[in-house]
C-alpha cells in the first residue's frame, strides 16, 4: 500500500500509513471456514448429487459474498495516513470517502481499548479538533497508544516548524514587504500556516511597513 504522492503538498511527507487492525478479518475468516465445512457436508455427509448439490453450493458461495468478500475488500481499501501536515483516512474501492484533519487543528487525542483489544493491541482514537469537524473517531487502530504518541510528536514538530518560519519572516525586516507576503502565502498554500495565521502575519507585515 502506497499513499499517492500527487495529493501531498511540496514539503509534506508521509510519517506513517496502515490499514485497520487485522482482527477485522477474524470474523470473515470464520465464515469462510464455515463455508468450506458446509461444502464438505453437502458432498460427504448429505451426499447430495446433481442439481441439488450445485444449488446448495451456489447458495453457500452467494452467502460468502456479504460475509467474507465484502468485509475483506472494505478492510483492504481502508487506510490511515499520518503526514507531516495532516491525518487522513480513506475508505472504499469505487465510491470513496475520507476525513482529513490538519495537525495544527488537533486539540486532543483520546484512545479507548477494551480488554480484548488491549490483548490484541488494537483500539479506537477519538480526535478533538478545531473547526467544523469537531470530533472524529478512528476505529480499529493498531497500537493506538503508540500512534497517539506519534501523532503528538508529529504535531509538535510541525508547530515548531511553523513558529520558526514565522520568526524568520518577522525577523527579516530588510526584505521587501511584497516578498514577505508572497513567502507567507506560499507557506499557507503548503499547509504550514493556517488561514488565520496567514492573516495575522499579513497584518504584522503591513503594519510594520506602515
Amino acid at each position: 500500500m502506497a499513499f499517492p504522492d500527487n495529493i501531498l503538498t511540496e514539503d509534506e511527507t508521509v510519517v506513517s500509513q496502515f490499514r485497520p487492525h487485522w482482527r477485522m478479518l477474524a470474523i470473515p475468516a470464520l465464515w469462510l471456514l464455515g463455508g468450506i465445512v458446509a461444502v464438505v457436508v453437502i458432498f460427504q455427509v448429505i451426499e447430495a448429487e446433481g442439481w441439488i448439490a450445485l444449488a446448495l453450493v451456489a447458495a453457500v458461495v452467494l452467502a460468502m459474498i456479504p460475509l467474507v468478500v465484502s468485509p475483506v475488500i472494505n478492510w483492504w481499501f481502508t487506510y490511515y495516513v499520518l503526514t507531516t501536515e495532516r491525518l487522513i483516512t480513506r475508505t472504499g474501492m469505487i465510491a470513496r470517502s475520507g476525513i482529513e484533519l490538519p495537525l495544527q487543528n488537533i486539540n486532543n487525542v483520546l484512545f479507548n481499548q477494551s480488554i480484548i483489544e488491549r490483548v490484541l493491541k488494537s483500539g479506537d482514537l477519538l480526535i478533538e479538533s478545531a473547526g467544523e469537524s469537531g470530533q472524529s473517531e478512528f476505529t480499529n487502530i493498531p497500537n493506538p497508544e503508540r500512534f497517539q504518541s506519534l501523532l503528538y510528536r508529529t504535531r509538535e514538530e510541525q508547530s515548531r516548524k511553523t513558529a520558526a518560519e514565522e520568526s524568520a519572516i518577522a525577523a527579516d525586516i530588510t526584505r521587501d514587504p511584497t516578498e514577505q507576503l508572497e513567502r507567507a502565502a506560499r507557506l499557507r498554500d503548503e499547509g504550514v500556516l493556517s488561514e488565520e495565521e496567514f492573516q495575522a502575519m499579513k497584518q504584522r507585515i503591513l503594519g510594520d511597513d506602515s
